[in-house]
C-alpha cells in the first residue's frame, strides 16, 4: 500500500487540518508516514500545500516526486493548477470549484475549472455550498476531504475517527459538523 498526496490552498482554508486528519488515520492504521509543508507567508491568503507520503512500509522522503502523487486535494481550483505536475498519469484531483481570490489578476474562474477538466481523473466540487447545507459553512476542507476519501488506501471509517479526534476539544457541535461534511463530501464522490 502506498499513498503520495498532495494537499493545496490558501492559508485559512483548513489545508492543516486535512493534513492532521489524514495523518492521525494513518498512524490508526499503522501506517508510515512523512510529512512536508509549506506555509505561504504563514497568513490568511498565502499559498499553503502539504506533501503526505502514507505507506504500509518505511518512507524514505517526505517529498513526492515529479509524477508521482496518486492524489491531489485542493480547496482552491487555482492553486491545484500549480501542482499538476507532481500528478501521476493515473492519479486524481479533487478540488474546490470555489476560488479564494487573493492577487488582483486571478484568472477568470471558467479558464481554470477548463484546464482542470483536461485531468482524465479529476473531481470539481462547490464544497463551500456543500459544506453551508450541511450546517457549517467553516467545514468545506472537510467536504474535500470526504470526496478525496475514495481515493485514499485506508477504511473511511478511520477518517472519521480522525476527525472526532481532532476536533474533540471543540465540542460536540464541532465534530458533528464537521463529520457531516466529510460524509457529504465522500456521498458527491461516489
Amino acid at each position: 500500500m502506498k499513498n503520495d498526496i498532495i494537499l493545496s490552498g490558501v492559508g485559512g482554508q483548513g489545508i492543516l487540518s486535512i493534513a492532521s486528519t489524514i495523518g492521525l488515520a494513518a498512524v490508526a492504521n499503522d501506517l508510515f508516514l512523512k510529512q512536508s509543508e509549506v506555509h505561504g507567508m504563514s497568513q490568511r491568503g498565502g499559498d499553503v500545500q502539504s506533501h503526505l507520503r502514507l505507506s504500509d512500509k518505511p518512507v524514505s522522503s517526505d517529498l513526492i516526486p515529479y509524477g508521482k502523487a496518486d492524489l491531489i486535494i485542493s480547496v482552491e481550483p487555482m492553486e491545484s493548477l500549480r501542482y499538476l505536475p507532481w500528478l501521476s498519469t493515473n492519479g486524481w484531483l479533487v478540488t474546490n470549484s470555489n476560488p479564494f481570490i487573493n492577487i488582483p489578476d486571478y484568472p477568470p474562474l471558467d479558464e481554470i475549472l477548463k484546464e482542470i477538466k483536461k485531468i482524465k481523473n479529476h473531481i470539481i466540487i462547490d464544497a463551500d455550498g456543500i459544506a453551508k447545507q450541511s450546517g457549517s459553512a467553516r467545514s468545506g476542507n472537510m467536504v474535500i476531504l470526504g470526496a478525496a476519501s475514495p481515493f485514499i488506501e485506508m477504511p473511511f471509517e478511520s477518517l472519521e475517527n480522525a476527525v472526532i479526534k481532532l476536533f474533540g476539544r471543540k465540542g460536540d457541535q464541532i465534530i458533528e459538523a464537521n463529520l457531516k461534511a466529510l460524509k457529504a463530501g465522500r456521498e458527491y464522490s461516489k
